[in-house]
């Protein structure tokens, strides 16, 4: 049975840290992206089927999870000699919010709320979504982790964050669609947590495990 979250007591939040892709913006860009639109062009470029393209690239990109190179488009770029930053900026039509994230946004900025978003996605790719959505102008601070040589699943990004970004772990909610990642956020003592449990739009419902959880960030509204 999924841990379905009690309604937040939100006179004890100051800050929240916004995961990025599958908390804000719908994962089923990606998802496409990565498992079918890339895959395809590489297949095509090798002349070989896509079937044989994906027994080729999925353990490639299983190797990477978890690490900065999964989340890094000049280091696909280098290993699949295709140019993804070109790619990625010409179907990003494609990138859209989760349904209900913009309005969140907009109503915790008008209860006063610190808005911070913590993405693992490149800089780059972060500034050809936010070219199509206009993510950035809706929030007080945005961080990728690439500057700071760590992904969020790392217990070593936490504290670096924590330094950029000052903010009382005890009075801050974190929302993010990755077990992983709220682990570390647990580990570091953020004392508000939320998993997403529909991250991309087009698919179920997921198990989250043990983590207080929401289908979207829609039901935070407050």
């Amino acid at each position: 049975m999924e841990n379905l979250a009690p309604p937040l007591d939100w006179s004890l939040i100051d800050t929240v840290l916004l995961d990025m892709d599958g908390t804000l913006l719908d994962l089923r860009f990606d998802n496409w992206f990565w498992q079918e639109y890339l895959p395809a062009l590489w297949a095509d470029r090798a002349g070989m089927s896509l079937a044989s393209a994906l027994q080729v690239l999925s353990p490639r990109f299983e190797a990477a999870k978890g690490t900065l190179e999964w989340y890094c488009i000049d280091f696909w770029s280098r290993e699949l000699d295709l140019d993804v930053r070109a790619i990625k900026h010409a179907v990003r039509e494609q990138v859209a919010w989760i349904p209900g994230a913009e309005a969140l946004l907009q109503r915790l900025r008008q209860v006063g709320k610190r808005m911070v978003l913590v993405t693992n996605a490149h800089p780059e790719t972060l500034a050809i979504k936010d070219s199509q959505v206009d993510l950035i102008g809706h929030l007080h601070a945005v961080y990728s982790t690439h500057p700071f040589g760590a992904p969020k699943e790392a217990a070593a990004f936490w504290p670096a964050f924590h330094h950029a970004e000052p903010f009382d772990p005890a009075r801050t909610l974190f929302v993010d669609d990755s077990l992983p990642v709220l682990t570390a956020a647990r580990d570091y003592g953020i004392r508000w947590l939320r998993a997403v449990r529909r991250p991309d739009s087009g698919l179920p419902a997921r198990a989250v495990g043990d983590f207080p959880s929401i289908e979207t960030v829609a039901e935070l509204i407050v």
